[in-house]
């Protein structure tokens, strides 16, 4: 076996290590609120249950390893001692991964995702509608780890009021695990789904996608893209010129004669289908086209 001592690695090298072992991590998926109010959203996967009675979640934020600056969900739980922590299953994972883009303090992350804000019932911050399990939380105590990069702050979470969709419920009211449909974190780009196995997804751009809010409203307001499908779409610099949009159409007209006076329908289901292949610039062409 090959050894290593964590004191004599970098602390990038060493969080490396540290998540593509001990994997797969379920994702919490907190919202919260600063003092004035304005909603923040980011996933979380140091975390876990820890006590049903009482009921205590536990993640954690990390201190960034780059500059040893803290994340705004740690300031926002400090500020207001609440917090919903949300689960994330397979509809919902593109538009999770790009609500961790390090957007400015104050954009609304529900918004870059496009995911719906829903009020809770006890305490301030917004729970995730489309999540299938949304849990209210105060916050007991926040213990930090340490005061360098990578230094993780355990924020300990007590469940005061919790939401399931009736859709994964059996008729007992227990959770149907299968239709729950979970994902979990490993590193790198990989993720793992619960009832089938690993798959990757890309770090958002760290030049920071656009957004599901920018998207044009014509596919925005699909019938036939999934809300995976517009946080794809959304994880892109710039959304792709007249001229590229041309150049492609130039070349897969050769493939795709019809596709010049294919529906709006038609299209988003060919670019549908390259984007469950990961390709979202030939996706962006055909839906501009």
């Amino acid at each position: 076996m090959t050894s290593f001592d964590p004191n004599t690695l970098e602390t990038k090298k060493v969080h490396s290590y540290l998540l593509s072992a001990v994997a797969p991590r379920p994702i919490a998926f907190a919202s919260t609120v600063d003092a004035q109010g304005k909603p923040n959203l980011s996933p979380f996967s140091f975390f876990n249950v820890f006590s049903a009675n009482p009921p205590i979640m536990v993640f954690s934020p990390s201190r960034r390893v780059r500059d040893n600056t803290v994340k705004h969900t740690l300031l926002n739980a400090e500020a207001t001692k609440e917090v919903v922590i949300n689960v994330v299953n397979y509809n919902i994972v593109h538009q999770m991964s790009l609500s961790s883009t390090e957007y400015a303090q104050g954009v609304n992350e529900f918004e870059k995702a496009g995911l719906t804000m829903l009020k809770s019932d006890i305490v301030k911050p917004y729970r995730v509608a489309e999540s299938p399990v949304q849990f209210e939380c105060k916050v007991n105590e926040i213990i930090p780890l340490g005061e360098h990069g990578g230094a993780g702050n355990l924020i300990i979470c007590e469940v005061v009021k919790f939401h399931i969709n009736d859709e994964v419920l059996n008729e007992d009211l227990t959770i149907n695990q299968e239709k729950l449909d979970l994902v979990s974190r490993a590193g790198g780009n990989y993720y793992s789904r619960a009832k089938i196995g690993f798959f990757q997804i890309p770090k958002p751009l760290s030049t920071m996608g656009i957004g599901v809010d920018k998207l044009p409203d014509e596919i925005k307001k699909s019938t036939v893209l999934t809300g995976n499908d517009l946080g794809m779409l959304a994880n892109v610099e710039r959304i792709p010129s007249q001229a590229q949009v041309e150049a492609f159409m130039t070349d897969k007209l050769r493939r795709y004669p019809n596709l010049k006076n294919a529906t709006r329908v038609e299209k988003h289901k060919l670019a549908q289908n390259y984007l469950s292949y990961g390709d979202v610039e030939s996706a962006w062409n055909i839906l501009l086209s």
